[in-house]
């Protein structure tokens, strides 16, 4: 008879391994589908639906439950080591994605479920009854919880998304022919072709994680248009450069953040409207922005003397060393000695700050597709914000599309009132995103942009004041305010955009 120990350390790896599974999924669905509650949501509930299911179909498996345990273990491995690549490489392909991501889903769920029940019958007549139950499910829960610390703080850092998946199939596949030796006693027939079978999983695993960069760049190359440059995986985020004949893009978890084609036209009318609001600014702080485009403009007006620069991601403040062209645009702004860079999560560096206060300020976060994100657009950041401006400070915040998220336009602008800002919404053309929605504030007086520097490339004197005009189709709408207990802005923003996806 097997040991005990360690078919429970089997159920923790077991238990790990399916559950990274189904995170894997729904990150990528997320990248791919947006609307990350939803599928996250959904995804965990398939899960667990297929989960049940396998219990149930645990009945039929009658006869040499040892052998038809570790099938089911290779099934798992070769099913969940390879989700990600498959799914990376069906990103491309519409409605077959959603097949392939939810059958994914179900299977995994499916065979995880299979596993418990067997180990349990295998188990029951050597180990008692109540014992075999509390163990297993306390393993099961504590994998569980291993599985989803490791996840974000070192899984998806370290080893990216698809390494991630290949490794843990692994750990299935290893589990399956440790279990031919450990249950040999168990198994009647069939024991070499088991371990065969273990074999040439654990081959294919090994080679899959051997060219996970390989896998990674044909996944990638199908998802986006253009070549792939540069592409790295911070513990926050998958930064990835394409490049075409007019320039480069860069997209964040595959969002595009901007293109150095027409990025001018965005990070002139995010800063100038703000910057030109001020006589004299000399001290400027920036939330977001880590590619340093926004403060390349800062840095036109001589009066400026020290400006912060606060992003969450070193890997997003260092990106211009890691890609020359990237420092070439912004002129090497971040180099800059006036400039201090901080890397933090902005809303808990406002709190933990005090003393100086602040001239101007540009926000520049990420549209507020996810609940980490929308926290940054609530009236008790925006509170924040205000203790650490000046009484005579402009701030201007990149709120998203007024024409194709208008309740999330207006659902930033009326948060920012309700925190005490007087604010002014404007708009612009970018083409690589179409019309984009800005909003300019200030505490006392109603804000009023004067003229911008001399030699910019989109802005004017009389164009500046154009941008405030506000179209009828983009023109204010009943919205409710975004606080941090109903983070409206985020759903907002989820079926807005999904009627463009």
């Amino acid at each position: 008879m097997p040991k005990a120990p360690l078919l429970y350390l089997n159920v923790l790896i077991i238990a790990a391994c399916g559950l990274i599974y189904e995170l894997l999924a729904g990150t990528l669905a997320s990248y791919v589908l947006g609307d990350s509650i939803t599928q996250f949501s959904l995804i965990i509930g398939l899960y667990l639906s297929a989960l049940g299911i396998g219990a149930w179909l645990s009945r039929f498996v009658t006869r040499e439950l040892a052998a038809r345990f570790v099938d089911v273990e290779l099934a798992v491995a070769v099913a969940g080591g390879f989700s990600a690549p498959l799914l990376f490489l069906g990103f491309s392909r519409g409605a077959f994605f959603h097949v392939l991501l939810y059958g994914l889903v179900i299977l995994i769920g499916t065979l995880v479920g299979l596993e418990l029940p067997l180990l349990m019958r295998i188990l029951k007549d050597n180990v008692d009854f109540s014992e075999l139950v509390s163990k297993v499910l306390s393993f099961d829960y504590v994998g569980s919880l291993f599985a989803a610390i490791l996840f974000p703080l070192l899984l998806v850092p370290r080893l990216g998304l698809i390494r991630t998946s290949l490794l843990f199939g692994l750990f299935n596949a290893a589990v399956g022919l440790y279990g031919t030796f450990l249950m040999r006693a168990l198994i009647e027939r069939g024991v070499t072709g088991l371990r065969i079978r273990s074999a040439i999983v654990i081959a294919l695993l090994a080679t899959g994680l051997f060219n996970a960069d390989r896998l990674t760049r044909l996944s990638e190359e199908h998802l986006f248009a253009d070549p792939v440059v540069y592409a790295s995986t911070s513990p926050y985020q998958r930064i990835l450069i394409t490049k075409d004949r007019w320039g480069f893009q860069l997209f964040l978890n595959g969002n595009l953040q901007f293109s150095s084609s027409d990025e001018y036209r965005y990070h002139e009318a995010l800063v100038h409207p703000a910057l030109s609001s001020v006589a004299s600014p000399k001290r400027v702080l920036i939330l977001g922005g880590g590619d340093g485009l926004a403060l390349r403009e800062i840095l036109r007006y001589p009066s400026v003397e020290r400006i912060t620069l606060v992003d969450l991601d070193p890997a997003m403040t260092r990106l211009y060393r890691s890609f020359p062209p990237l420092g070439e645009l912004n002129r090497h702004s971040m180099d800059d000695p006036r400039v201090e860079v901080v890397n933090a999560d902005a809303m808990i560096w406002l709190e933990e700050t005090t003393g100086a206060r602040y001239d101007a300020a540009i926000v520049d976060f990420p549209d507020p597709s996810n609940f980490a994100l929308g926290k940054l657009y609530t009236t008790r950041f925006y509170r924040l914000l205000k203790e650490r401006l000046a009484p005579h400070a402009a701030v201007s915040v990149q709120s998203t599309s007024p024409l194709f998220a208008r309740r999330s336009f207006w659902c930033v602008v009326r948060t920012m009132e309700a925190a005490g800002f007087r604010v002014r919404p404007y708009q612009t053309t970018v083409p690589a995103f179409g019309v984009w929605g800005f909003a300019l504030a200030t505490i006392n007086d109603k804000p009023q942009p004067y003229a911008v520097p001399s030699g910019l490339r989109y802005l004017t004197p009389s164009t500046l004041s154009t941008l405030f005009n506000m179209p009828a189709d983009m023109g204010p709408v009943d919205v409710e305010i975004n606080r941090l207990d109903n983070q409206i802005l985020v759903r907002y923003y989820e079926e807005e955009w999904r009627r463009w996806s």
